[in-house]
């Protein structure tokens, strides 16, 4: 079974087991000394961690950090039809804590999507890592139509007739114009499954967007479209993608950004 299959379920920088000493496992005596055998040669079946099945590719998916405000007399520019802002000062710090907090993980591959505010996000791990991100266009955000450019702000914040529709029937195609539910699920999932094809035995970084993850999650969990939408900014989720099913293991991970 590959070495990558023992990996501690935390990812550097979690939280650690009050007085335990370097590298003991959840549940060791504070001290690191021995428990007594409360049934001398009787058969023990313990609680077990989780691994990584053999030929699973291990996903960080990570939300980028904050980006620009958006102001109606001053529009976000497009790339490809899609909003295409900076990150904001908050927002370039977010992505050195990241990673900080991502520095020493064994991580094979980088990917970002066509739009800037991932690959900023990306870039100071990337050098730390010593990697070159790669693009996968397929996991940009949702196409908002009508209200691209920075207006869906405005009119999420406004509590607009269409976006108390498109809340209560979890669907961005409300929108006029917007990317269809089934088109975006199909598009996002299709990258998820080549980077994991590309992959297997191997943990990989996709820096992505809040409407992406919510997808993602959503069809690996069997949830509700939009259960998970509301990542935070420079948050870490985490699939475990195989042939025969996708595995949610860790939403919204936010520890790097605590005080």
């Amino acid at each position: 079974m590959p070495e990558r299959e023992s990996r501690p379920e935390s990812l550097p920088g979690g939280p650690v087991p009050p007085g335990a000493p370097p590298g003991a496992p959840s549940g060791a005596p504070p001290d690191g000394g021995s428990q007594p055998e409360p049934h001398p040669g009787a058969t023990a079946y313990r609680q077990s961690r989780f691994r990584l099945p053999p030929g699973a590719t291990d996903i960080l998916v990570i939300r980028h950090g904050e980006s620009e405000a958006a102001y109606m007399d001053r529009p976000f520019p497009l790339r490809d039809g899609h909003a295409d802002p900076e990150l904001s000062e908050n927002g370039r710090e977010q992505a050195e804590r990241l990673a900080e907090r991502l520095a020493k993980a064994p991580i094979d591959a980088i990917y970002v999507t066509s739009l800037r505010r991932t690959m900023q996000t990306a870039a100071p791990l990337a050098e730390r890592l010593g990697l070159t991100p790669q693009v996968e266009p397929d996991l940009r955000e949702v196409h908002l139509g009508e209200w691209e450019a920075g207006r869906f702000r405005k009119m999420v914040a406004d509590n607009h007739p269409i976006a108390e529709r498109m809340w209560a029937e979890e669907r961005w195609d409300v929108i006029p114009g917007a990317e269809p539910a089934e088109v975006f699920a199909a598009r996002t999932g299709g990258a998820i499954k080549r980077i994991a094809a590309a992959h297997p035995d191997q943990r990989v970084a996709v820096v992505v967007h809040g409407g992406v993850i919510a997808v993602l999650l959503a069809m690996a969990s069997g949830s509700r479209p939009f259960a998970f939408l509301g990542a935070d900014n420079a948050s870490i989720s985490r699939l475990v993608i195989t042939p025969e099913r996708w595995i949610l293991r860790l939403y919204n991970d936010t520890a790097h950004l605590e005080p």
